[in-house]
C-alpha cells in the first residue's frame, strides 16, 4: 500500500537561498502579505499606484483650464478653519477661506478673471489655520516653491508658475545605461570655494566638469528638498515638494540635471523620509493642530536622537504623501533615483538602537512593519516610474532580503550602503597601530557580503566628514597637513597620510561591492571637517566649502591624490571591476602584511607594511604568460618615490609542486600595485 508523501512546501526565493531564514518563513511571507494586501487595496480604491501617487497634481496649487481659475487644496482633517492669503489679497489673513470637502480635505478656487494680475508668478502667500493649538501662519504643505526673507528669515510659500516651462527636449539619459555606479556624493551649497552658499548654476558650470573629469557616472546630491536649518545638512526637511531655494531656483535645478545627463552623469537624491523637522511654522508638525496628522502620536511620533518626527506609515493619506513625493522628483525633475536616509531608523521601532544578534531582532522584535511595507512599495513606484532607476537604502542592521525583489520575499532596493566599512577604517585608525593591521580582518570586511545582494562600498562619506569626526586623510596627517603639503617637502607624517589613503581606497572599490561611493573632495585629501555655519562657530563658512584651490595648486600635493583616485576610478571603470563578482584571494600574508587577489582579470597586491619591502616576493597568478604593471601607488606623478620601475613585464614560473604559475615581483612597503597579463 502507498502511503500519501505530503509534499515538500516550496520556500520564498528568499529563504531557498538562505537556510538561516527558514525559521522565520513564516514572518517573511507575513511581510509579502501585508505588502500585497496593502497594494491591492490602493488598486481597488485608486485604480493603481501610480494613480495613488499622482497626489501631487490634485493637492497644492493647479490651475484648471476648464474652470478657469486655479484649486487650491490641503488635507488638515483636525482643523476648525483655514485661510489662504499673500500678495494677492494684501495679506488679509480672514478674506480668503477654505471650505471643507470629503475626507479631511480643504479647498479654495481664485478665478482667473479676478486674480489674473495678483496670483500671479513670484507673489508670496501663505496659510492660516484655526486649530486646536491655536491660529498658526503655515506654509502650505504641498508647495513647489519656499523662499526666506534676507532680513527677518522668515519662510514664505511663493508661487511658482513660469510662463515658459522647461524643456526637457533632447534628455534621453538612461541610468540602465551605466555600466558600473561610481557615485561623487555632493552637496550643492558647500560645492564652491566661496564664502558662502553655492547654487546650482556654480555646481553645473564648475564642478559638474570637475566631476566629469574625475571619471564619476552618478552624483548623489544632498539637501535638495527645503530645509529651514542650512546646518541640518538637508536632513530636516520642512517642505518635501520645494527644492532649496538657497541654491536657485526649481529651473536652475532641472537645468543642472539635464546637464548632468548629457555629460552621461545620473542623479540620485538623497531623500529623507525617515522622518521630518519639529518646526510648526514651516513644516508638518501639528499641522492641523493635532500630533497625529502626519506623524505619530506621542512618544512615538518623536525621535529623541535626532529632535525630529516620525511619519506615520500606516496612514492612507501619509503613505499617499511619500509616495507621491516619490514620484514628483522623478517625473518634474527627473532625477535618477533615490538614496533612502535612515531606512534602520524606519525599520524598527528602536531605530537600530540595539545589537542585531539574533533573526528575530530583524522579524518580530521591534520591527515596524508600516515602513517597511512603505519601503516596498516605494520601491515598486520607483521602478514602474522609471524602469531603470536606482534605489538605495542607508541601512547599518543587514535586514535580510532588503535589496532582493519583493516577490521573492525581499523589500525591494537595488543596492545597500556598506556602512560597516567605513567604519571599520576609522575604527582602525583610532585605535590600532599600523604594525597591527590585520590582512584577514581586511579581506573579511570588504567582502562580508552576500553575492545577490547590490552594495555599495565607499571609504568615507559625509558622515566621516562631519564635525566631531574627521575624513580618512584628517585622521592619517591630521595638523601635519598645514604645514608639509608642499610637494618638495619629504614629511614623513604626510608621506605615511598620502599612502595609505591611496591604498585604503583603491582596495575598497576593489573588493567592497558593485558600486562605489565618494564625498566630494575626498578623492583629493580634503583637509579638516564640515561645519555649517552655527551660533557656536561665529556662523562661519570657513568648513562649509571645498578649496578645490588645493587641488589645484602644482606646488601642493593634494593634485597627486587627485590624480591617483581619477586613475583609480578609470582602471576600475575599464575593466569592469565593480561587475566582477567577488575577488579571489590569493594570498593573506600577515607576517609581511601583504595581501593579494585576483579579480575582473587583474592581479592586485597591497603591501601595508610599515618599512618592509619584498624584494622577489612570490605569488601565484591565474594563467601563465607575461604580466605588466597598469597601476601603482607608488608613482612619482601620485606623490611616491617611484619605487618601482612600471616599464618591467613579469614573465610568470611555474611550481611543479603546486602545480601553479607565479610571479616574483618587488613589492615596497606602503605600496599597492596592479597587475595585468600582456
Amino acid at each position: 500500500m502507498t502511503k500519501n508523501i505530503k509534499p515538500k512546501k516550496k520556500h520564498l526565493s528568499l529563504v531557498a537561498s538562505d537556510p538561516w531564514l527558514e525559521p522565520v518563513e513564516q514572518e517573511i511571507e507575513n511581510r509579502l502579505q501585508r505588502y500585497q494586501d496593502r497594494l491591492n487595496q490602493i488598486k481597488k480604491d485608486y485604480g493603481s499606484l501610480s494613480k495613488f501617487a499622482d497626489a501631487y497634481n490634485y493637492f497644492g496649487i493647479h490651475y484648471d483650464k476648464l474652470a478657469g481659475g486655479w484649486f487650491y487644496r490641503e488635507w488638515a482633517p483636525a482643523a476648525f478653519e483655514l485661510f489662504l492669503f499673500g500678495d494677492f489679497n494684501d495679506w488679509n489673513r480672514t478674506s480668503h477661506p477654505l471650505t471643507k470637502m470629503e475626507n479631511g480635505v480643504w479647498e479654495i478656487f481664485l478665478d482667473k478673471e479676478i486674480y489674473k494680475d495678483k496670483f500671479v508668478h513670484n507673489s508670496k502667500i501663505k496659510l492660516l489655520v484655526h486649530a486646536a493649538n491655536g491660529w498658526k501662519e503655515r506654509i502650505p504643505v504641498w508647495l513647489n516653491r519656499v523662499v526666506q526673507d534676507d532680513y527677518t528669515k522668515d519662510f514664505t510659500g511663493q508661487l511658482w508658475m513660469p510662463e515658459k516651462p522647461f524643456s526637457w527636449s533632447g534628455d534621453n539619459f538612461k541610468a540602465g545605461d551605466l555600466e558600473e555606479l561610481l557615485i561623487y556624493e555632493c552637496h550643492i551649497g558647500m560645492a564652491q570655494e566661496k564664502y558662502g552658499v553655492g547654487t546650482y548654476w556654480e555646481f553645473q558650470e564648475y564642478v559638474l566638469p570637475k566631476i566629469k573629469d574625475a571619471g564619476y557616472n552618478a552624483i548623489q546630491v544632498m539637501a535638495v528638498a527645503e530645509h529651514p536649518y542650512y546646518g541640518s545638512f538637508g536632513y530636516h526637511v520642512a517642505n518635501f515638494f520645494a527644492p532649496s531655494s538657497r541654491f536657485g531656483t526649481p529651473e536652475e535645478l532641472k537645468s543642472l540635471i539635464k546637464k548632468a545627463h548629457s555629460m552621461g552623469i545620473a542623479v540620485i537624491m538623497d531623500i529623507v523620509h525617515s522622518h521630518t523637522v519639529k518646526n510648526i511654522h514651516e513644516g508638518l508638525n501639528e499641522f492641523d493642530g493635532t500630533d497625529h496628522q502626519y506623524t505619530h502620536p506621542g512618544d512615538r511620533g518623536n525621535h529623541s536622537a535626532w529632535d525630529s518626527k516620525l511619519f506615520d506609515y500606516g496612514k492612507t493619506e501619509v503613505l499617499q504623501f511619500l509616495l507621491s513625493n516619490v514620484k514628483y522628483w522623478l517625473k518634474e525633475y527627473h532625477f535618477d533615483g533615490y538614496r533612502f536616509d535612515g531606512v534602520t531608523s524606519m525599520m524598527y521601532h528602536h531605530h537600530g538602537f540595539t545589537a542585531f544578534d539574533s533573526r528575530d531582532k530583524f522579524f518580530t522584535d521591534g520591527v515596524e512593519w508600516d515602513a517597511i511595507n512603505y519601503l516596498q512599495l516605494a520601491n515598486t513606484l520607483i521602478h514602474t516610474v522609471k524602469k531603470d532607476a536606482i534605489s538605495i537604502a542607508e541601512d547599518v542592521s543587514g535586514m535580510p532580503g532588503l535589496c532582493r525583489p519583493i516577490n521573492e520575499g525581499g523589500i525591494g532596493f537595488d543596492y545597500r550602503l556598506a556602512m560597516g566599512i567605513p567604519d571599520f577604517w576609522i575604527r582602525t585608525l583610532k585605535e590600532k597601530k599600523d604594525e597591527d593591521w590585520n590582512m584577514d580582518e581586511i579581506w573579511y570586511t570588504l567582502t562580508d557580503r552576500r553575492p545577490d545582494i547590490g552594495t555599495i562600498a565607499y571609504a568615507e562619506s559625509h558622515d566621516q566628514a562631519l564635525v566631531g569626526d574627521k575624513t580618512i586623510a584628517f585622521w592619517l596627517m591630521d595638523k601635519e597637513m598645514y604645514f608639509h603639503m608642499h610637494k618638495d617637502d619629504p614629511d614623513m607624517v604626510i608621506e605615511r597620510g598620502m599612502a595609505l589613503h591611496k591604498m585604503i581606497r583603491l582596495i575598497t572599490i576593489s573588493l567592497g561591492g558593485q558600486g562605489y561611493l565618494n564625498f566630494i573632495g575626498n578623492e583629493f585629501g580634503h583637509p579638516e571637517w564640515i561645519d555649517f555655519p552655527r551660533e557656536g562657530n561665529g556662523w562661519s563658512y570657513h568648513h562649509a566649502r571645498r578649496q578645490w584651490s588645493l587641488r589645484d595648486n602644482p606646488d601642493l600635493k593634494y593634485q597627486f591624490l587627485a590624480g591617483f583616485d581619477k586613475t583609480m576610478i578609470s582602471l576600475i571603470s575599464k575593466h569592469h571591476v565593480l561587475n566582477a563578482g567577488f575577488g579571489d584571494l590569493i594570498k593573506s600574508d600577515d607576517w609581511n602584511k601583504t595581501l593579494v587577489f585576483e579579480k575582473a582579470g587583474l592581479v592586485f597586491v597591497f603591501n601595508f607594511h610599515i618599512n618592509q619591502s619584498l624584494p622577489d616576493y612570490e605569488f601565484f597568478v591565474p594563467e601563465s604568460g607575461k604580466y605588466k604593471i597598469v597601476l601603482n601607488s607608488d608613482g612619482y606623478e601620485f606623490g611616491g618615490h617611484n619605487r618601482v620601475d612600471d616599464s618591467l613585464e613579469y614573465e610568470t614560473m611555474f611550481n611543479e609542486q603546486e602545480g601553479k604559475h607565479y610571479l616574483k615581483v618587488y613589492v615596497p612597503n606602503r605600496t599597492a600595485l596592479v597587475f595585468e597579463k600582456i
